[in-house]
């Protein structure tokens, strides 16, 4: 049986594996479905403190996977299928069948990228669908994109954007932004992007030709379809906590994400169970905050497992 296992191998899970090592609670970590989590999809990560000059998203993962193993985190592969929270042990059910024992769980499943789900979407991403600006910006210099959604984060790929591409087109479904006023202020006076107001995405075009060609959208006002000729599409409509598996057994808010009990913490409401970074995070979203909440999660279940021998 272990003393911690971590759920997630993003900035959260970690950072949590560095100081539960550190602490000699040997602690195992599941990467699931994606090791490293968002950042693996990331380019240059330029807001991470202590370098200058930016480090990419992967290579900053591997440095600190190499960190937690050289303390004495050990790394298993893999999906988790289920999980039993309730009882104590408590236990974590792989795809493979093998079920894994631990007196702490530390949970940094993450969040991941909401997708409208429209025919060519899927088929076309990596050949000009993205959701992520920061990670793909770069291959659309001096082209035509175009960006899906109203909120902060559509506002802030759109202008991203604008360093590469010649033209960034919003597309949004509503009349008006729901951006906050000095995000809206920034879009709005960007000469390089211009807004399709009130559109509903009907259809990514382009999968007869291997890569986005257009966007074919529909007024909601007056159904009046059109094509949108674009090199890229960038949805940014938010993202959904990777939480599934535990709203069983856990709280979670309206939005999925997993509640802490306790303020200033990182506990849940069993005992023994902890979340971190954006699997409970739904203002900040960043990797510096996650990595704070990782090392939370992981003194707070040190100082838990003490309880239990005392």
């Amino acid at each position: 049986m272990h003393s911690v296992i971590i759920l997630g191998s993003g900035p959260a899970g970690l950072t949590a594996a560095i100081y539960a090592a550190r602490a000699d609670l040997a602690p195992l970590l599941i990467h699931g479905p994606q090791p490293g989590g968002q950042l693996t999809l990331t380019s240059d990560v330029e807001n991470w403190p202590g370098y200058e000059h930016g480090i990419l998203g992967s290579e900053l993962m591997e440095v600190m996977k190499k960190q937690a193993a050289r303390f004495g985190t050990t790394y298993k592969e893999g999906w988790v299928t289920a999980v039993d929270l309730t009882h104590d042990p408590k236990k974590i059910t792989m795809e493979s069948g093998e079920v894994l024992e631990a007196r702490a769980i530390i949970i940094a499943t993450g969040a991941s990228a909401m997708w409208l789900n429209v025919p060519g979407e899927k088929e076309l991403q990596g050949k000009g669908v993205s959701a992520c600006a920061t990670c793909d910006g770069f291959f659309f210099r001096d082209k035509h994109v175009v960006v899906i959604g109203g909120g902060d984060a559509a506002m802030e790929e759109a202008t991203f954007l604008t360093k590469f591409a010649s033209q960034v087109t919003v597309i949004h479904r509503r009349g008006e932004l729901r951006a906050s006023k000095i995000m809206q202020q920034k879009a709005l006076s960007n000469p390089k992007i211009s807004f399709e107001w009130n559109a509903e995405v009907l259809e990514v075009l382009g999968k007869d030709v291997g890569h986005v060609t257009g966007v074919r959208i529909r007024n909601n006002q007056t159904n009046q379809e059109k094509v949108v000729e674009t090199d890229g599409y960038f949805a940014a409509i938010g993202h959904k906590p990777n939480t599934e598996m535990f709203k069983d057994q856990l709280e979670t808010d309206v939005k999925g994400y997993l509640k802490i009990a306790e303020p200033f913490s990182t506990k849940t409401a069993i005992p023994g169970v902890f979340a971190a970074g954006d699997v409970a995070d739904h203002m900040y979203r960043q990797a510096v905050t996650a990595a704070g909440t990782g090392c939370m999660a992981a003194m707070d279940a040190e100082r838990w497992l003490e309880t239990q021998q005392a």
